[in-house]
C-alpha cells in the first residue's frame, strides 16, 4: 500500500509540474494578459502597478542582453518531475566546442515545444554535463517579457526574445560558448502537429541561416522525436458549421493577438481521462552535428540559399538516422513545406 501511495504521489507531482507551466506558455504574447499591469493603474492597486512598470522601464533592455540566468532556478526539482512526466531525454551525437557560438534549430514545434524547453531551459536532462562550457538560451515571443514578474521567471531559465537584435547580441557580444535555441517552425507549425506526422515549415524559413552567416555562428540541427505525439489535434471538416467556426476563430485570434490557434486535447488529471494535459509519451531531442558557417557581414541570397540547403540536408540525415530508434517507422519521411 505504501509503495502504491508513493507512486501516486510521484505521478501527482509530475502532473502539477507540467500544469504550472502551461498557463505561462498559453498566454505568451496574449494582449489581454499583457495589459493587466496597466489596468491596475486605475484600481486601488495603482501603487503596485507603478512600481512594476517603473522597474520594467528601468530594466527594459535586460531581456534582450542575456537576461538574468539563475542556476538555482534551472536546477529546481520541479523540472525533474516535469521531465519524468513524459519522460524527456536529451541525446548528443557530436561535441560542441566552447570556442564557437551556435544556433541550435529545433524541430518540430509541436503544441508547446516541451522538448526544447526542458532540455535547454532547465537542467533536468543535464545539458551542462552533456555539453560542458556551452550556455544555452531559448528564444520565445517578445510579449512575455512585457509582463512584470513573469519576465523574471522566464529570464532566470535563460529564455530570451527570438528577436534579431537579442539573438545577435548573444552571438556577438557575450564571447564564445553560447547556443541560442530557435524553434524554427514557430507557432504556425503547431497547426500541423498531430500524432504520426513529421511535417515542418522550413522551406521559406531562412532568417536563422542569414543570422548564422552574419555572426559566424555554427548551425546545429536538432529534432524532438515524440513532440507531435503528446497531444491530439482536432481539424473539423470544411463545409460543416464546426469547420467554419474553427476557421473563423483561427483567423480572429491571428488578427487580434498574432497567434496561431489550434484545437487540441490530451489527458486529464488521471491517465485515461480527457483533458488538456499532454499524454505521457516519451520525447527525445537529438542534437546533431554542427555545420560550420563562414562569417559574412552582408550575405547575398545565393549564399543564404546554399547554407539553407546544406542545413536541410543535415536535418534529413539526422531524422533518418534516428527515427526508428525513437518510435517512427522506417518508411516515415520528413516532409518540409
Amino acid at each position: 500500500m505504501a509503495f502504491f501511495s508513493r507512486l501516486d504521489l510521484q505521478e501527482g507531482l509530475q502532473t502539477l509540474s507540467v500544469l504550472q507551466w502551461i498557463p505561462v506558455y498559453v498566454f505568451l504574447g496574449a494582449i489581454p494578459i499583457l495589459l493587466v499591469p496597466y489596468f491596475l493603474l486605475f484600481s486601488k492597486f495603482w501603487s503596485l502597478a507603478v512600481l512594476s512598470l517603473t522597474w520594467l522601464a528601468y530594466d527594459w533592455n535586460t531581456h534582450s542582453q542575456g537576461g538574468r540566468r539563475s542556476a538555482w532556478v534551472r536546477n529546481w526539482t520541479l523540472w525533474k518531475y516535469f521531465q519524468n512526466y513524459f519522460p524527456i531525454k536529451l541525446v548528443k551525437t557530436h561535441d560542441l566546442s566552447p570556442k564557437h557560438n551556435y544556433i541550435i534549430a529545433n524541430h518540430p514545434h509541436g503544441v508547446f515545444s516541451f522538448g526544447a524547453f526542458i532540455n535547454f531551459a532547465t537542467e533536468a536532462t543535464g545539458i551542462a554535463r552533456i555539453f560542458p562550457s556551452i550556455t544555452p538560451f531559448v528564444g520565445t515571443l517578445e510579449g512575455i517579457f512585457w509582463i512584470p514578474i513573469v519576465r523574471e521567471y522566464v529570464m532566470s531559465m535563460g529564455v530570451c526574445p527570438v528577436s534579431r537584435s537579442a539573438l545577435k547580441y548573444l552571438l556577438t557580444q557575450k564571447g564564445s560558448g553560447n547556443a541560442v535555441v530557435i524553434v524554427v517552425g514557430g507557432a504556425a507549425e503547431a497547426l500541423l502537429c498531430r500524432p504520426g506526422t513529421s511535417t515542418l515549415i522550413l522551406k521559406q524559413r531562412k532568417g536563422f541561416v542569414k543570422l548564422a552567416l552574419k555572426t559566424g555562428a555554427y548551425l546545429v540541427p536538432s529534432y524532438s522525436f515524440g513532440e507531435n505525439e503528446v497531444f491530439n489535434q482536432e481539424t473539423f471538416p470544411e463545409g460543416t458549421w464546426l469547420g467554419l467556426f474553427q476557421k473563423t476563430l483561427q483567423k480572429t485570434v491571428k488578427k487580434i493577438l498574432g497567434l496561431n490557434f489550434c484545437i487540441f486535447h490530451g489527458r486529464g488529471f488521471t491517465r485515461g481521462s480527457w483533458g488538456f494535459l499532454p499524454f505521457n509519451q516519451p520525447v527525445t531531442t537529438v542534437v546533431g552535428e554542427p555545420l560550420p558557417i563562414p562569417k559574412i557581414e552582408r550575405p547575398n541570397q545565393k549564399t543564404v540559399d546554399k547554407y539553407h540547403a546544406l542545413y536541410i540536408s543535415a536535418l534529413r540525415k539526422l531524422f533518418d538516422q534516428h527515427k526508428v530508434e525513437y518510435g517512427l517507422p522506417e518508411t516515415q519521411e520528413l516532409t518540409i513545406i
